[in-house]
């Protein structure tokens, strides 16, 4: 997970400062190579990387599991800081004393807020990765922005994750993350209702934590558990309403291809896509001009998990020219089915289009948006480019 490398790395650290006072350890040779100022940035880049290549599919079943873990562990972790926090410390003969585990869960208190950003980065970055295949530069992108700035603001987080309005808060939103895209996958549909069962399920989960903070002991500072609630509460309203704004990108949903094309053909496993290109466009995958009067075809591969059925739509967009507004013109539905790893491939088709800016908007069956496809349709009144196939 991102910054894996940098959290373990500031652990030996602060390990190596307690365990050592002699001559120079290994570790501590270790320590004067990674305490140089670029080390940090590096660790993050890699964890980063590391994220990216591994975390293929958002319905590998280990991925999931993984996270999954990372959520439990740092619930665990909340209620032991909340819990910390509210009791008096024993004495030092009450300490040892007493079992070895709550000896243990003591003496490890000062590591609690290294332990919560390890988890942290690890979640923040693997919900940015599987949302960015989803996000578009539309309105979807505001989520995905979020999620990117908060995976960054946890590099510079550390003092501030004892206090439990900013972990219980923090851990709504990964929650929230989580279970709305984890519950589409594992009961196949993806609609307005499963998202807000996903948001309960985050925002229930998020209340048993703190009712297990303060399950057993009053409040000495004078808060209470509504009021440690209330920033999860807002936060899990917010985006909610980000939702019903389609501010907040269709996972499990994510488009791999997208085009549009004088001509589609099946031809048995494969789709043989016709469009304009000339000998030098070697970068080119699609038409970005296009002749008035004739057929266009809008091909797209749409990933989605195993099991997932869903109906996306074509929405086509026109405006005759840079000065107006994009209006609508047509919406074709098309039934998809998940599981393909390159994404179901389906396609729609107008006929003649009028000169002007043409756009397709790959929307789910909510309406926020996968992807979007565009082209400009122009008169004939030019020499067009050759004619090339290629096979999806």
């Amino acid at each position: 997970m991102a910054s894996v490398v940098a959290r373990f790395l500031d652990f030996i650290e602060q390990w190596n400062g307690i365990s050592h006072s002699g001559g120079m350890s290994p570790l501590a040779k270790l320590q004067s190579i990674l305490a140089k100022p670029f080390m940090p940035a590096v660790c993050f880049l890699c964890g980063v990387t590391y994220d990216t290549v591994t975390l293929s599919r958002i319905d590998r079943l280990l991925d999931n599991l993984v996270l999954l873990l990372y959520l439990v562990l740092l619930g665990a972790l909340i209620v032991l800081t909340g819990r910390l926090g509210i009791e008096s410390p024993p004495e030092r003969e009450q300490l040892l004393s007493g079992s070895r585990f709550m000896r243990w869960v003591w003496e490890s208190r000062p590591y609690y807020p290294m332990a919560s950003q390890f988890l942290f980065g690890g979640l923040f970055s693997a919900y940015a990765i599987f949302y960015s295949q989803s996000a578009t530069f539309a309105g979807t992108a505001v989520f995905f922005a979020v999620l990117i700035m908060l995976l960054v603001a946890n590099e510079f987080l550390r003092d501030r994750l004892s206090n439990l309005r900013i972990l219980v808060g923090l851990y709504a939103v990964v929650s929230f993350a989580f279970f709305t895209f984890f519950v589409p996958v594992i009961t196949g549909f993806m609609n307005a209702a499963i998202f807000l069962l996903g948001a309960l399920l985050s925002l229930g989960v998020t209340l048993y934590l703190v009712q297990l903070v303060y399950r057993r002991s009053l409040d000495q500072s004078g808060r209470q558990p509504f009021a440690v609630m209330t920033p999860a509460i807002v936060l899990i309203a917010m985006l909610v309403g980000f939702y019903f704004m389609n501010w907040i990108p269709p996972v499990p949903l994510s488009l791999k291809f997208g085009g549009l094309y004088h001509e589609v053909k099946r031809t048995g496993d494969q789709f043989e896509l016709v469009f304009e290109k000339s000998w030098y466009q070697f970068w080119k995958r699609s038409d970005t001009t296009f002749p008035a009067d004739e057929p266009i075809y809008c091909f797209t591969a749409v990933f989605a998990p195993v099991d997932l059925n869903t109906t996306i739509y074509h929405h086509w967009y026109y405006r005759p020219n840079n000065n107006r507004p994009f209006t609508h013109a047509d919406k074709i539905p098309l039934k998809i089915s998940g599981g393909r790893e390159g994404g179901y491939r389906a396609y729609s088709f107008k006929q003649g289009l009028d000169p002007g800016d043409w756009r397709v908007d790959v929307e789910a069956e909510d309406g926020r948006i996968i992807g979007r496809v565009a082209v400009t349709v122009i008169s004939q009144t030019e020499e067009r480019p050759r004619l090339v196939t290629v096979s999806y």
